[in-house]
């Protein structure tokens, strides 16, 4: 791998000459030489510099996003000449949407980590947009997703693993709560929590607003299902919440699901985001090969109270 790419993309990363000298093992006037011969070679300034911060320019900017492609197709050129000789093990970035990501991806890698010790996972939490566009810039090797949304680019295959109900939602003392049905009239005069733009908790919410007599008018967007959860139980409104996401908080009574008249619980997919190469590291393989595992996803439908 070119090392003035490195030392670049570790100057940007940590702002600074000095730090970057340190997380490299290099003088800093090492550093300063290889950002300045790789300037020399694209011909172009790459960075604003002072006594107090490093700053891409425009032609930087270029270079930073294509050097994060080029580290991390090299990265996985080695692992897969690596897997060669050696069982599944080493680094395997994966990244998430928040639904799978705060409550099941956590039980996945434990049972990764027992019957794979020697992989080294790490775990990137975002919504499904920013998930999918880490995939496509190499900064991931999976993503994980809600539903079966499209990066628009041909070079990831995009493939639903398991299924999602979401339901409606209300804290304990709710005039909803001790109901066995809801019209659905109802709902449109009460506050929803959402989550942002941009999250697949979000688009499901939209299309399920859709099948309501009318568009609830009052919404408050957090960015977290956890938050949303504290809000519901709180009082503050209403939500549309995946089953993976509320288990606890039924059995202990502190939300409670609603069924509405006419309206079925909305389903929608887990999808997984992956380069469309044939080369996988040992790690990925057996990785993917656990996500597709029904058997390993919790066997629960909870009822409607």
């Amino acid at each position: 791998m070119d090392q003035q790419l490195l030392v670049f993309l570790t100057v940007v990363e940590q702002q600074n000459f000095s730090r970057a000298a340190e997380e490299l093992h290099m003088t800093q006037p090492a550093v300063s030489q290889y950002i300045q011969s790789l300037e020399r070679a694209t011909g172009a300034k790459l960075l604003e510099r002072s006594n107090k911060y490093v700053r891409l320019t425009k032609a930087g900017e270029i270079v930073y996003h294509h050097a994060k492609e080029i580290v991390g197709l090299y990265t996985r050129m080695q692992n897969l000449v690596d897997d060669l000789q050696h069982t599944a093990s080493g680094p395997l970035s994966i990244g998430a949407s928040f639904t799978y990501g705060e409550y099941v991806l956590p039980h996945m890698i434990a049972h990764l980590r027992t019957n794979y010790p020697m992989i080294t996972p790490t775990i990137t939490i975002h919504n499904t947009k920013e998930i999918a566009a880490m995939v496509v810039n190499h900064q991931l090797d999976v993503g994980i997703i809600e539903g079966l949304y499209n990066p628009g680019n041909e070079r990831v295959v995009v493939e639903a693993f398991a299924e999602d109900v979401m339901y409606v939602v209300v804290p304990a003392g709710h005039r909803f709560a001790g109901r066995q049905e809801v019209d659905a009239r109802e709902l449109c005069d009460e506050i929803w929590i959402v989550r942002e733009m941009g999250s697949g908790t979000r688009e499901v919410s939209e299309r399920f607003f859709r099948m309501l007599p009318q568009m609830p008018n009052n919404l408050m967007e957090f960015g977290s299902t956890q938050i949303i959860k504290e809000s519901v139980e709180a009082g503050l409104g209403i939500s549309l919440l995946s089953e993976w996401a509320i288990r606890k908080e039924l059995l202990l009574g502190t939300l409670h699901m609603v069924s509405v008249a006419g309206v079925p619980p909305v389903k929608r997919h887990f999808s997984l985001v992956r380069q469309s190469t044939p080369f996988q590291t040992k790690a990925l393989e057996v990785f993917l090969q656990l996500l597709r595992e029904d058997e390993l996803y919790p066997a629960f439908r909870p009822k409607a109270d």
